[in-house]
């Protein structure tokens, strides 16, 4: 199931690149939100602590109780960032499936 929420959590990232009405944006966070704090859970029962962390982190950022004002080009610079390391995370996590 991290797989799905990492890759869901990417393409909306990645849609936000894109022109989109205010509250898409607002989605995003939400969503954000959530699928970071579901990582961070699953991350704490495999007993991954680093990425525990950095998801826990990222539902934070995310959070659309309290806005964090980066602007956009800064939070477009972090919505690839962002991104992109989901993306890598299924494709190493792929790897480690193939592998053993």
């Amino acid at each position: 199931m991290g797989n799905i929420v990492k890759l869901v959590l990417a393409i909306l990232l990645f849609l936000c690149l894109v022109d989109m009405p205010y509250g898409f944006y607002q989605f995003v966070r939400f969503s954000a939100m959530i699928g970071f704090g579901i990582l961070a859970y699953q991350a704490r029962e495999q007993g991954k602590q680093v990425d525990m962390i950095v998801f826990g982190s990222l539902a934070l950022l995310f959070q659309p109780l309290i806005k964090i004002a980066l602007g956009r080009d800064m939070w477009n610079l972090v919505d690839i960032i962002v991104g992109v390391y989901l993306l890598f995370s299924v494709i190493n996590n792929k790897k480690k499936i193939f592998k053993g």
